[in-house]
């Protein structure tokens, strides 16, 4: 707006230096052309959520008019018994993404460097510019996190190292002994954060999440979600396992209230359905190695993945963009990665098995 009477722009509220900077994050389309939708573009649980976790949400909405409990008691005792940690050292989130952010902003500052990998989630650089700090990008190797290339962006003025592992929106992961080499080179001020958002589909084994390193050390975090594997993810929920010092710093700035009571009520639930986990473990990697091996077959490199998604490679004359115009034409919805810096790559969650089998015909008429 301008002054009426000196025609200049009128002076406003400017945001903290770096903000304007920042590329909003873009999610997964929710739409496209066709007689049927086949959404494959978040990496969503192609089974839903479980019928207990239903049943603990609606039984929730009951007390709408009430405030949840805003340490997520409940939730945080399950977390702690189903995988043997320390309930004080859990913090429970709107998402791990929330989590992620709150660490950013408790610990970088002006003039602070945080690293990440090449092709990370795309949350790290957001978080990081939002509090002035400077994000360092370290090259992979095969679309896979490279521990020295990390440690060579190391300097006096890191004060962070994220790390998804597995990695989003690659597939790739690497083994524990690596993340264990990586924890050990960094100073001790600096903070780790093992984001295992899809652990819980890794059944290899040199893997493991991060729960050792948190137990050991005062400078690692691990952030899990329940919007993966559990089919929650319009429920917003996350939950980080901390050393006691950040514990306490991250309930100091998290909102009072952050995590609903249906919320929590259906993670509690989701924990104790063993059952339903089974099957969803077992629909992602029957498919997972079908869709890898069959879209393999039609010339489209795909990079080999322990998540619930594939990244699949096209070159000339059969680009991306049009895979990805094509794709939309038959109802079925992926995910462009321009904004990863891969514009010839397509991300492909891993769907039913009627979504599933529709991707790869399309794909078959597609590329030829």
């Amino acid at each position: 707006m301008t002054d009426s009477i000196s025609g200049r722009p009128k002076p406003r509220p400017v945001p903290k230096s770096g903000i304007l900077d920042i590329s909003p994050y873009v999610p997964g389309k929710s739409s496209a052309k066709g007689m049927k939708i086949y959404k494959l573009s978040s990496n969503e649980s192609p089974l839903g959520a479980s019928e207990k976790s239903l049943a603990a949400y609606h039984a929730a909405a009951s007390t709408l008019e009430r405030y949840p409990d805003g340490n997520a008691t409940a939730l945080r005792t399950a977390i702690a018994q189903r995988y043997g940690l320390a309930e004080d050292r859990i913090v429970c989130g709107a998402g791990s993404d929330e989590l992620l952010q709150l660490l950013a902003h408790a610990y970088l500052g002006e003039g602070d460097e945080a690293i990440h990998s090449q092709y990370g989630f795309l949350v790290y650089p957001i978080a990081i510019a939002a509090n002035g700090a400077k994000a360092v990008v370290a090259p992979e190797k095969n679309h896979v996190t490279d521990v020295d290339a990390m440690l060579a962006c190391v300097t006096p003025r890191t004060r962070m190292v994220f790390l998804a592992n597995p990695n989003n929106p690659t597939g790739t992961y690497i083994p524990f002994s690596e993340v264990k080499r990586l924890h050990q080179a960094l100073p001790d001020n600096v903070l780790l954060v093992l984001d295992a958002a899809y652990a819980e589909f890794v059944g290899n084994n040199d893997y493991e999440s991060g729960i050792a390193l948190v137990s050991e050390h005062d400078n690692v975090v691990m952030t899990r979600t329940f919007s993966k594997i559990y089919g929650l993810a319009s429920l917003r929920l996350g939950w980080a396992y901390c050393p006691e010092h950040v514990a306490d710093v991250l309930n100091r700035i998290r909102g009072p209230f952050n995590v609903s009571s249906s919320a929590i009520a259906a993670g509690v639930a989701a924990l104790g359905d063993q059952n339903f986990m089974d099957k969803a473990l077992a629909h992602n990697n029957t498919w997972l190695s079908w869709l890898s091996v069959e879209i393999g077959k039609l010339g489209i490199t795909v990079t080999p993945s322990v998540g619930n998604f594939l990244l699949m490679h096209f070159s000339a004359p059969k680009a991306a963009p049009d895979a990805d115009a094509f794709l939309q034409e038959r109802g079925i919805i992926v995910r462009r990665m321009d904004a990863y810096g891969l514009p010839g790559a397509l991300r492909l969650s891993v769907g039913s098995e009627e979504a599933n089998r529709a991707v790869v015909a399309a794909l078959k008429d597609f590329m030829s």
